[in-house]
């Protein structure tokens, strides 16, 4: 269930920065660094462990404008800005104050994370894998999407003069099989939904050594992007934690690294240790995870996606049972929505803010929506919600919902005519 490279590096020359080793999630055995993914102690996932050095806020402050400014919190090696890479990060917080007034929330913040390179949050993720690969000693950077994650990875190889192999169901939307494609790596449609293409890709990377799949032999590196995303709201809000998170959940690693990312702050003491909620946001159509948090279940049930949210659409979530326990462990919930309430919060979050989200998008605003109404999110709380892909890339979702008011003939009257009209 693992690769290794023909030259693959010792846990002894390998330099990811600050990481020490892996451990079980489960049980906390751990192991040296190494391409691995399931601990061989009680097959559990595996995930980064650290010796943080002294980390201060005027050294990350000092640092780049990507999350590289983070790279004492990250398993990298000190270097990793010297490399070609598509240097991600720093997005726009915004502060939502006409959303809020519509919702009825005190104080709400969008995290707009369609700011990055391919316009989407998969390219944190990338960057470390990325970078944990090229340590590793791999040559080819690979990856099973759902689209978000097939264009970040295209990309950064071509930034990085890596050859790429990217795998994608083959009814994935055609805007991200293009913004995939463009980068002229090898993209492979198969034929099957996200939980077929992503055995494959297991297949695959037991076959090939000098394949990194980033969210599969190298997934434990890859996975500690995310927390790029607790770390900057924590920054741009001011060395401090929001009280409540709302967090799309696909395979649910984003929102459990959001949560590790805000612990690691409290505990470095980059900011004050206080309370806060994280809630879960799923589409109707694949919302495996929601349905265990509603039933009181510890086990995630596999679905049949059926949704337009498809960069959500992952039946089988691998960190679905870790989501349960970190959203009840800070007293959230989890929701889903159906697709008609997904278009909605589209709308609502482009007419409200000028920010145009992709599904995605659309379910962590339905979401944060219905949490409110069921009185599960708190209004008078400061509330921050992720948006983590840019709406261009799922155009299909609003085509036959929005467009010109009118068409008219060019003079001015006719101009004022139609207006008149929009407004009767």
């Amino acid at each position: 269930m693992t690769a290794t490279t023909s030259n693959e590096a010792t846990a002894s020359t390998v330099n990811l920065g600050p990481a020490a080793g892996l451990a079980s999630k489960e049980s906390g055995a751990r192991i040296p660094l190494a391409p691995e993914f399931v601990s061989p102690d009680d097959f559990s996932p595996l995930e980064v462990v650290y010796d943080f050095g002294n980390v201060r806020r005027e050294d990350i402050e000092a640092g780049p404008r990507s999350i590289w400014r983070y790279k004492q919190l990250l398993p990298v090696p000190p270097n990793v800005a010297d490399y070609p890479n598509t240097e991600p990060g720093c997005t726009r917080l915004i502060k939502a104050d006409r959303l809020a007034a519509e919702l009825g929330v005190r104080k709400l913040w969008i995290k707009d994370d369609t700011g990055n390179p391919t316009h989407s949050f998969k390219d944190r993720v990338v960057a470390v894998a990325l970078a944990a690969a090229r340590e590793f000693g791999f040559k080819v950077l690979a990856c099973p999407s759902t689209g978000n994650l097939a264009n970040a990875t295209a990309a950064a190889a071509a930034r990085a003069g890596w050859e790429s192999v990217v795998l994608i169901p083959s009814s994935l939307e055609r805007a991200k099989v293009l913004t995939t494609a463009v980068y002229d790596g090898a993209l492979i449609a198969v034929d099957g939904n996200y939980d077929d293409v992503n055995r494959l890709a297991t297949e695959l990377a037991a076959e090939h050594e000098d394949w990194a799949f980033v969210n599969v032999n190298v997934r434990p590196y890859y996975s500690e992007g995310s927390k790029t995303l607790g770390f900057e709201v924590a920054e741009q809000l001011g060395w401090r934690l929001p009280e409540q998170i709302v967090v799309p959940i696909a395979s649910g690693s984003q929102l459990t690294k959001v949560d590790k990312g805000f612990q690691e702050f409290g505990q470095l003491g980059l900011v004050e240790p206080t309370p806060y909620r994280v809630f879960g946001a799923q589409a109707t159509g694949c919302s495996p995870v929601s349905a265990a948090f509603r039933s009181g279940h510890d086990v995630v049930q596999p679905v049949k996606p059926d949704t337009i949210a498809r960069s959500l659409a992952i039946g089988a979530p691998a960190d679905g049972p870790y989501v349960l326990d970190t959203v009840r462990r800070t007293g959230g919930a989890i929701e889903d929505v159906t697709d008609a309430e997904v278009v909605e919060g589209i709308r609502l979050l482009a007419r409200t803010e000028g920010v145009f989200a992709e599904t995605a998008g659309g379910v962590t605003m339905a979401c944060a929506k219905k949490l409110l109404e069921t009185g599960k999110l708190d209004p008078d709380a400061e509330t921050v919600l992720l948006i983590t892909g840019d709406g261009l890339k799922t155009l299909d979702a609003v085509a036959d919902q929005v467009g010109p008011r009118a068409t008219v003939p060019p003079s001015a009257a006719a101009v004022h005519e139609a207006l008149e009209r929009g407004r009767g």
